[in-house]
């Protein structure tokens, strides 16, 4: 089956071709099909995930697959939230986005947080039951940036029972721990009752 995923992000269609592989789908690109970008209107992480796999498989006529994540830190509201790409104004300044969160949290003891994911598969573009899987990643953020791997808040996201943050994991222990890693696992499993 062939699948179109609500990205044009080259690095997040081979990390998904790779956990999708028990699937045996064909993943493709929304960039392939020069699907532009849909305007990510809704409230909640499923919304935006909902509304982007929507868009796609209206535009190309095939099964869609779309994710939202974030983080979210209850001390501030649940910011930086589904605006956690573009958090200081900017999207995808990840130096400005830490700033920002780390000044926010400068008088809140409360330090813990968690990243959210929320990943949807539409048959097609009026699916009236979409799979959705969401998964969340418990840790708390720390003032200093550690590690060099990852991206985002990565370097600021602290787990303590490994006493590193998320960018001092190998990927491979990222991705078998993460929020998108453990989402992705779930939906593996609902889909492969449907498909």
């Amino acid at each position: 089956m062939r699948v179109v995923l609500a990205s044009r992000n080259p690095g997040k269609l081979r990390e998904l071709q790779a956990m999708l592989q028990p699937l045996a789908l064909t993943l493709e690109s929304q960039q392939q099909h020069d699907v532009p970008s849909a305007p990510e209107t809704g409230i909640t992480f499923i919304e935006n995930a909902l509304i982007k796999a929507r868009a796609v498989a209206s535009a190309t006529g095939l099964a869609a697959l779309a994710d939202d994540s974030g983080l979210v830190v209850p001390a501030l509201g649940g910011a930086p939230g589904i605006h956690s790409a573009r958090y200081a104004g900017i999207h995808g300044d990840d130096r400005a986005n830490n700033h920002k969160l780390i000044a926010a949290l400068a008088t809140e003891s409360e330090r813990g947080a968690y990243f959210y994911c929320a990943i949807v598969f539409l048959q097609y573009s009026e699916d009236p039951t979409p799979v959705i899987a969401t998964a969340r990643w418990h840790g708390q953020i720390v003032d200093t940036p550690q590690g060099d791997h990852g991206f985002g808040y990565d370097p600021h996201f602290f787990l303590p029972q490994l006493q590193q943050t998320s960018a001092q994991l190998p990927r491979e222990q990222k991705n078998a721990l993460s929020h998108r890693g453990q989402a992705i696992a779930k939906l593996v499993a609902d889909l492969s009752e449907l498909l």
